[in-house]
């Protein structure tokens, strides 16, 4: 988010950008350490806006960034296993239809043709969009930077962060380990970190970080160039190839909050146990790699962007609750609007926007893993 905004402030002809990352790499938190995956399949216009065009944007990534970032259109692939989620997919594959996104509903037999591999017990229904698939978060990660140093953006790693100044209902800076930096605006990215960041001048961000394990097997002996990225979606279980190997990744319901990054023994077993249940040919394949890293999580797991009305020049792009990458490219760009234009006019953002949890006005996005 922070890298996207850079770019598209510079961009817009911002002369004075700087952009504060804490740790000694660009990427090396939250971005770095998901699954990469982009899709238009949601349950609000909001987010199904932003996917469209980001989407858009990661499409001439290469041409118009000149960074290569892996990008396939593998399709998702969610598999529902009860009514109620039926139901509720099928509410949002309508609203998809309605803004020109061509989602497929299938039945038991349409998924096992697609799916031959897996193991459908229980599965009553999908949903699947060949327009969804995978990016990876690194190149795009690298392609902002680039761009925004090339256009004259102060991009400063191993520089946290330490403080907003105010003075009255207005910003004046940000402490930073080195000095502090005299500025009327401040963009708090900092996805799981934002909250700590706000709350120091009083501002409250309902951003909880909560930890999320992914795993990868070494290359397997199969054709998998017509697996999608397939969701289990009552059990936030998903796989996708990577690297001629399957990356498989699990939500924990149970997860308390906090900033944890070691690894999960006992989860690991869950984990395992319903992947190798859905997909048996997990059986035979060796671990090549783990991870832990941090969804931001907010009340109705959607984004938090825009001005905060509480102080003069304080803005907030965090929240996404898992799908930020995907979202990153357009909320670069609505926030270069917001700041510079006064508003963003890009995409309509107002069910973002932090007052809507002083009005109690929460649309609660379902299709979250």
């Amino acid at each position: 988010m922070g890298l996207s905004t850079a770019y598209h402030l510079a961009r817009s002809g911002c002369k004075r950008v700087t952009l504060l990352e804490k740790k000694g790499l660009f990427g090396a938190g939250a971005t770095g350490e998901n699954a990469g995956g982009i899709r238009h399949q949601f349950s609000t216009a909001v987010n199904i806006e932003l996917s469209k065009h980001s989407i858009a944007m990661l499409r001439e990534f290469d041409e118009t960034m000149g960074q290569p970032i892996d990008l396939r259109f593998c399709g998702y692939l969610f598999l529902i296993d009860n009514e109620l989620d039926l139901k509720s997919f099928h509410s949002s594959v309508l609203l998809q239809h309605a803004l020109g996104i061509g989602t497929e509903e299938l039945g038991p037999n349409e998924i096992l043709d697609r799916l031959p591999e897996f193991n459908l017990e229980g599965v009553i229904g999908g949903t699947y969009y060949s327009g969804d698939g995978l990016a990876d978060p690194g190149g795009v990660v690298q392609g902002y930077a680039s761009q925004a140093r090339r256009m004259g953006a102060d991009l400063r790693v191993d520089c946290p962060a330490l403080e907003i100044v105010t003075a009255g209902d207005r910003i004046t800076g940000v402490r930073t380990v080195h000095e502090t930096i005299h500025t009327q605006n401040v963009l708090i990215a900092a996805g799981p970190w934002s909250s700590p960041l706000a709350g120091q001048i009083g501002v409250y961000l309902p951003v909880q970080p909560l930890r999320r394990q992914i795993m990868v097997t070494r290359p397997l002996d199969i054709d998998l160039d017509r697996m999608p990225f397939v969701i289990d979606f009552s059990q936030s279980l998903y796989f996708h190839p990577e690297g001629g190997g399957i990356l498989t990744g699990m939500s924990n319901p149970n997860e308390s909050p906090g900033f944890k990054t070691g690894l999960d023994d006992e989860w690991r077993l869950t984990h395992l146990s319903a992947a190798l249940h859905r997909l048996p040919l997990l059986e035979g394949a060796e671990l090549q790699t783990e991870w832990a890293g941090h969804y931001e999580t907010t009340p109705d797991s959607q984004a938090i962007i825009g001005r905060i009305p509480e102080f003069d020049g304080l803005f907030t792009c965090t929240g996404f609750s898992g799908h930020g990458f995907m979202h990153g490219p357009v909320c670069g760009l609505l926030m270069a609007e917001e700041i510079l234009e006064g508003k963003a006019r890009t995409v309509d953002i107002t069910p973002l926007r932090w007052d809507r949890f002083k009005q109690r006005e929460l649309a609660d996005e379902f299709n979250v893993i």
